[in-house]
């Protein structure tokens, strides 16, 4: 197996750098459940009001591109639930 992926939109990143954006884009997967995200951020100091915003992302976005690395790195599937009766 090839240490850098040779088809597709990832083509010739290597497999670490895919894992690499994998293991952040499920940390962000979590921050985002969590409703640690925050959008918008004002604040009024001696010389003004300052404002930052910061771009909101959508879940389904974040679930799609780690399906899209999985792929790419050739897990087709997550583990699947077990459930005991």
């Amino acid at each position: 197996m090839s240490d850098t992926i040779q088809v597709g939109v990832f083509a010739g990143m290597s497999r670490a750098a895919l894992e690499g954006y994998r293991t952040r884009l499920q940390e962000a997967l979590l921050t985002f459940g969590l409703g640690e995200k925050t959008v918008t951020v004002s604040y009024t100091q001696g010389t003004g009001a300052r404002s930052v915003t910061f771009s909101a992302t959508d879940e389904e976005k974040i679930r799609g591109i780690i399906r899209q690395i999985n792929a790419a790195l050739g897990i087709r599937r997550g583990a699947r639930s077990v459930v005991f009766r």
